[in-house]
C-alpha cells in the first residue's frame, strides 16, 4: 500500500495491508513462434487432475477495450467453465477500475462477455473500502469519482455518505467556474431509489466531514480538487480555518490505463498527483493519503482469499461459492497488461503468484518489460489461458 506521510493512528488502521516479502523469479518471454507451439495439441483433451491453481484477470486492456471484448476474451473465459456454465477453474476479475457496485459490474461483464459472472468474482479498486466500515459507518463522508460513488459506499454499509457533486451543491459559489460548464449531468430524479435517499443526517455547515474517498476517476477535476482542498484544509468543515486534515483514501494509484482510445489515458494516480501538487502549495502541511488498488500486495492477498471460496466442492471438480477454506494454491496467475500495476503487484505479493503480460493494452513491447519483467509474455488473454490450461494439465 502506498502511504504518504501517514502518522499516528493512521498507521494502525492499515497494518494488515503491509506488503508481503518480495519474490524474484526468472522472467520468461515467449516469442510468437514459441507461443504458436502451445496450440499444437487439441484443446482440452486432457482432464485436469486437480485444481490447485486460480486465475485473476485485469479488465481494461486485457478483457475489454472500452466496452468491446478483446484478445479472444469470451472464448478464453468459456474454457474455464464447465458444461453447466459454472466455473471449473476458480477465477476473479482484479481491476483498479470502478464506480459501480460489484453486482452491477458483474452484470455488465456477463452481458458483454456472454458468460455468467458472480458479484463475488469482481474485485474493484474500491472494494477494500469495505474494511473501513467500522470506523466510518455512521460518520459523514464524501465520495467522488465517475459512476455512482455514493451508491457504491452506501452499499458497503456507510450510512451517511454524500457524493462530492451533491456536497458541493450545498455551498453557493464553491465552484467559481460552474456557470461555464455545459455538459449534461445526471439529476437526482434519474438516480436509483437508494441513491435518492443518500442525504446527510447532520448539518454539513457545522459537522465535519470525517473522510474523503476517491472511489474512481473523477469527472470534473477542477471542481473536485477545489472542494477536496476546501474539506481537507478546513479540518472537514468548509469555510472554517485550521483543524486536522481528515483522512483521504484513493481506490487506486495507477498513472495510466488502456481505455477505448488507442493510446493510454490518465488514471486515478494522475488525479492524485494533481491534487497533491495543488494542496501542498496552498496548505502549510503536506497532503496525507492512503492508496489502495494494484500493485498493493494486500489486494493480491485478498484475491487469493476470494479464489479460495471457489474450490472444488466434490470429487467431480464441480465448483460453487462457499466459505473460506484452508487450501494453499500452488499457483495463482495474474493476467494483466500493465507492468507497473499488474506485474509489479504480483511479483511483490510473492508466492504463489505468477505474472502473465499481454500485448493488448498498456504494454506493446516485442520482448519483456525491462523494469518489471513478467514471468511470461503473450499476445492475448486467450494465449494466456491456453498456456495455463496446458501447463496445469501436465502438472
Amino acid at each position: 500500500m502506498r502511504i504518504q506521510r501517514a502518522v499516528g493512528s493512521r498507521l494502525s488502521e492499515i497494518r494488515i495491508m503491509a506488503p508481503l516479502p518480495f519474490l524474484s523469479r526468472p522472467p520468461r518471454c515467449f516469442s510468437r513462434l514459441q507461443q504458436n507451439h502451445l496450440h499444437l495439441q487439441p484443446r482440452d483433451q486432457q482432464q485436469l487432475r486437480r485444481f490447485s491453481f486460480g486465475v485473476a484477470f485485469d479488465i481494461d486492456g486485457v478483457i475489454l477495450r472500452g466496452r468491446v471484448p478483446i484478445g479472444g476474451s469470451p472464448q478464453a473465459l468459456r474454457r474455464l467453465l464447465g458444461d453447466s456454465g459454472s466455473s471449473k477453474v476458480p477465477f476473479v476479475f482484479l481491476t483498479n477500475g470502478g464506480g459501480l457496485p460489484e453486482h452491477r459490474r458483474a452484470s455488465e461483464l456477463s452481458e458483454l462477455l456472454g458468460v455468467k459472472i458472480l458479484p463475488s468474482q469482481v474485485l474493484q479498486g474500491h472494494s477494500p473500502f469495505r474494511n473501513l466500515l467500522k470506523r466510518y459507518e455512521d460518520q459523514l463522508i464524501v465520495a467522488t469519482g465517475k459512476g455512482e460513488p455514493a451508491l457504491v459506499m452506501s452499499e458497503y454499509g456507510f450510512k451517511n455518505v454524500l457524493s462530492l457533486e451533491d456536497y458541493a451543491s450545498l455551498f453557493e459559489n464553491i465552484d467559481p467556474v460552474s456557470q461555464y460548464k455545459y455538459w449534461a449531468t445526471k439529476k437526482a430524479m434519474d438516480r436509483s431509489d437508494l441513491s435518492r435517499n443518500i442525504v446527510p443526517t447532520c448539518d454539513i455547515h457545522s459537522e465535519s466531514v470525517k473522510a474523503v474517498f476517491v472511489v474512481s476517476d473523477p469527472v470534473d477535476w477542477g471542481r473536485d480538487i477545489q472542494v477536496i482542498c476546501d474539506i481537507l484544509r478546513s479540518g472537514g468543515i468548509v469555510g472554517h480555518k485550521g483543524g486536522t486534515q481528515p483522512p483521504l483514501y484513493f481506490a487506486a494509484d495507477d498513472l495510466e490505463y488502456q481505455a477505448a482510445f488507442p493510446s493510454e489515458r490518465l488514471g486515478l494516480g494522475a488525479f492524485r498527483i494533481a491534487l497533491e501538487s495543488v494542496f501542498n502549495r496552498v496548505h502549510h502541511s503536506p497532503l496525507e493519503y492512503v492508496s489502495f488498488g494494484k500493485p498493493n500486495p494486500f489486494v493480491f492477498k485478498n484475491a487469493e482469499s476470494v479464489l479460495n471460496q471457489f474450490q472444488p466442492a466434490d470429487e467431480h471438480g464441480e465448483f460453487k461459492e462457499c466459505g473460506p477454506v484452508a487450501h494453499p494454491f500452488e499457483t495463482l496467475y495474474m493476467i494483466g497488461d500493465n507492468p507497473f500495476v499488474d506485474v509489479k503487484g504480483a511479483r511483490e505479493a510473492g508466492q504463489p503468484w505468477f505474472s502473465i503480460l499481454t500485448r493488448t493494452g498498456v504494454f506493446r513491447g516485442e520482448h519483456n518489460h525491462a523494469e518489471f519483467p513478467a514471468d511470461l509474455v503473450v499476445d492475448t488473454v486467450e494465449d494466456a489461458v491456453d498456456y495455463i490450461l496446458r501447463k496445469e494439465s501436465r502438472s
